[in-house]
């Protein structure tokens, strides 16, 4: 373990600058290069870095820290508009082929795994190449943001309600108890008083009280042992309190707003979404993937399919009016992903419904979907202009 505790912050260190090393010649997502580390690292390649208990728990404070700030970017807006819209049937058309599909491969509660995985977009994992680029407040990016919201929200209910310890319908009376008290604290966000929480906030900005940090680590720890106390995904309850953290901020300062946010950034992207991305990789199975050029093979498969399954649908959500170029690009935005997958092919494999060489293959796919599609994306749109949303977005 005290060598994964070296390694993982060393790769750490090292992603961002092979990025940007090579970004003068082509911008490729740190993310990618903190996968590919962590799989040379890894028993897989050089042996270095083994799977270890207390990385693990780290991993998935990252992974919720993960869930938790892309329930911060959420807009809510964007939900309403034709985007919105769009993503949202197109996620119910990517979960249904998903499941269609994973009936052919392993029937039962295989199926769902397998459509759960299909239909998720990471929110996550687009959002920092968003913001890199300019493009969050484009209709293009609004666009993804809202494929990327239903893509992660959407799988994380579908894991809550049809992969816990219950069946389906006490399940989902559960995940109306946790709906409720999510609810609950969200109207207390919108409507509850916040002035001497922003002063507080703002007075501790510089001080070693850091309150914004701490009642942001204790909305997280709280929402997320409520989910684990129900029995649904935790997740769900990162993701409800990046909400309701956004809801409860929104009329601060812009200026204390903003280096809140970056703080919390650097919590997330500078300590803990590393050591999630870099022990997956760690932990990724390439032994048996290269012991079989079987499944190697269907890791392409399945990548073709991720991009049939889930971006075809989420051209549903290309802004009115886009260009043959933002429609592919929307459409290879959508198909990334791999939080998700990584979570819910865990879920089977734990619960013998998946082998590892079948976890090993979806999660390939997924890797493979972070390297290339917003690679691909990014590249076929072009250099823009970054302006504001549009109003038929908007309504």
């Amino acid at each position: 373990m005290s060598a994964s505790l070296v390694l993982i912050p060393l790769m750490a260190v090292l992603a961002p600058l092979v990025s940007r090393g090579l970004g003068r010649w082509v911008r490729i997502p740190v993310v990618v290069f903190e996968l590919v580390l962590g799989i040379i690292v890894g028993p897989s390649v050089l042996g270095w870095a083994q799977p270890a208990e207390f990385v693990h728990t780290l991993s998935q404070f990252g992974l919720a820290m993960l869930f938790f700030i892309a329930g911060t970017e959420i807009e809510l807006s964007a939900l309403r508009g034709r985007s919105g819209r769009g993503a949202i049937w197109g996620w119910l058309i990517s979960l249904a082929a998903g499941v269609a599909l994973g009936f052919i491969v392993s029937p039962g509660q295989g199926a769902i795994i397998i459509g759960v995985a299909l239909a998720s977009t990471a929110l996550g994992t687009l959002l920092p190449i968003l913001r890199d680029t300019g493009e969050l407040a484009t209709p293009f990016g609004r666009a993804v943001g809202a494929l990327g919201a239903v893509g992660e929200f959407g799988p994380l209910v579908a894991i809550s309600v049809f992969l816990g310890s219950r069946s389906p319908g006490a399940a989902t009376i559960v995940l109306a108890v946790f709906v409720l008290i999510a609810a609950g604290a969200i109207w207390y966000a919108l409507s509850g008083p916040r002035g001497a929480l922003h002063r507080f906030v703002n007075a501790t900005l510089h001080t070693s009280g850091q309150f914004a940090v701490r009642i942001v680590l204790l909305l997280l720890a709280a929402l997320v042992a409520l989910s684990i106390f129900l029995d649904i995904d935790m997740l769900l309850g990162a993701f409800a309190a990046g909400i309701v953290w956004r809801l409860l901020i929104r009329d601060a300062d812009p200026h204390d707003r903003e280096e809140v946010e970056s703080k919390i950034e650097a919590v997330g992207f500078g300590f803990l979404v590393p050591v999630f991305f870099i022990y997956t990789g760690v932990t990724f199975d390439l032994r048996s993937l290269i012991a079989s050029p079987l499944l190697l093979v269907m890791v392409v498969v399945t990548l073709l399919v991720l991009l049939v399954v889930r971006g075809l649908p989420s051209l549903l959500a290309a802004p009115e009016g886009s260009s043959r170029r933002d429609r592919i690009a929307v459409g290879l935005m959508g198909a990334t992903g791999l939080p998700i997958i990584v979570a819910v092919t865990a879920i089977g494999v734990d619960k013998g419904i998946l082998s590892t060489a079948a976890a090993a293959v979806l999660v390939g796919a997924g890797m493979l979907s972070v390297l290339l599609f917003p690679l691909i994306a990014m590249s076929v749109r072009g250099e823009q202009v970054p302006t504001s949303a549009s109003a038929d977005d908007q309504a």
